[in-house]
């Protein structure tokens, strides 16, 4: 029985690098094994940015996954010395892992304070959550600039809104449950708004992306807590696209990166990080697609995530455990 167990922890890292991605592409040719980049951000957003890695850095490939966030927390928690470095949009179990001793302390970073945890967890975007419409679909109806005007919306047309209305389903999405748990310790309004759509029949998404492509099709009219970067990159190739900031305040969250503690190569995966960091303050858009970190904690107006403890507090099981049955109450409504 013992050599039984000791073959499948033998497999296992086998088995989590061969099952099936959301992608997963190779960059560069080297005859050292590939730098290994587990992430939740879609590929389209990173090629420059590795792109650029490897053109400074001779004899070098670089092997990048995309999962979800909850699947990529779950993974690399299973087998941390098979990647080299972790990105993910969902701060608060980013934020755990490195509090857990998943993450490397990686030094020589000029960054600010309030954009890292402890050396070993470093922020590097500022992306809101978005209301996004599809143009076509919402004709005749007023453009809603807050959640209240959007619960006014579904209430004066439910029959335009039935089953035509997308948001997270926060008991798959690590990056939904972030943004709704932040929703609803900022304001009231958003346990209204959840109930409000759970009578329209909300369609519930594991990512933003599926909701986007949702949208453009028309199957949805309007989808909540879209995330914005995503949206305003298929925005600025569809007409059918409106992507809104609600006005009272958007909840904004910074994408993160680690470098594992169990790296192969420690020093590669530190010298992506700084490289990474690098290109984000620079802010070209042809090397960094995505929007770069805010300059200033000015930034905290807009209410952006903080990258602190009290993340993790929705983290713990029985609050998870009730913060998810009061969700389903609201949203999930059998007649």
């Amino acid at each position: 029985m013992r050599y039984l167990v000791l073959l499948i922890l033998l497999l296992a890292p086998f088995g989590i690098l061969a099952r099936e991605w959301e992608d997963q592409q190779v960059f560069g040719s080297s005859d050292r094994p590939p730098l290994r980049i587990l992430s939740s951000t879609d590929t389209s957003f990173f090629a420059p940015i590795i792109e650029d890695f490897i053109a400074m850095s001779p004899n070098t490939s670089v092997e990048y996954f995309v999962t979800g966030t909850v699947e990529l927390d779950q993974m690399f928690r299973a087998a941390p010395d098979q990647f080299d470095v972790v990105i993910s949009s969902a701060m608060d179990l980013q934020l755990k892992l490195a509090n857990d001793g998943f993450s490397s302390t990686v030094m020589n970073v000029d960054h600010p304070d309030w954009a890292q945890w402890h050396n070993s967890l470093f922020a590097f975007t500022s992306e809101p959550a978005a209301i996004v419409i599809n143009r076509k679909a919402f004709d005749g109806l007023n453009i809603p600039g807050r959640r209240q005007d959007l619960i006014q919306l579904m209430r004066d047309h439910p029959d335009r809104f039935q089953g035509r209305v997308g948001t997270y389903d926060v008991r798959q999405s690590g990056l939904g449950y972030l943004f709704a748990t932040q929703d609803a310790r900022a304001t009231e309004t958003y346990w209204r708004l959840t109930e409000v759509m759970g009578r329209v029949g909300a369609k519930l998404y594991c990512c933003s992306g599926q909701m986007i492509d949702d949208l453009r099709s028309g199957d949805l009219i309007m989808a909540y807590n879209v995330l914005g970067s995503y949206a305003q990159a298929q925005a600025a190739i569809s007409d059918d696209l409106m992507v809104i900031l609600p006005s009272e305040f958007p909840t904004t969250m910074m994408r993160t990166i680690l470098a594992s503690a169990a790296a192969p190569d420690p020093q590669r995966a530190h010298r992506f990080v700084r490289h990474l960091l690098q290109l984000q303050s620079i802010g070209d858009p042809t090397i960094f697609p995505l929007p770069p970190l805010a300059v200033s904690e000015d930034f905290q107006t807009q209410r952006t995530i903080n990258l602190d403890p009290a993340l993790m507090t929705y983290l713990d099981q029985m609050k998870r455990e009730a913060f998810i049955r009061e969700w389903e109450d609201a949203i999930v409504q059998v007649d």
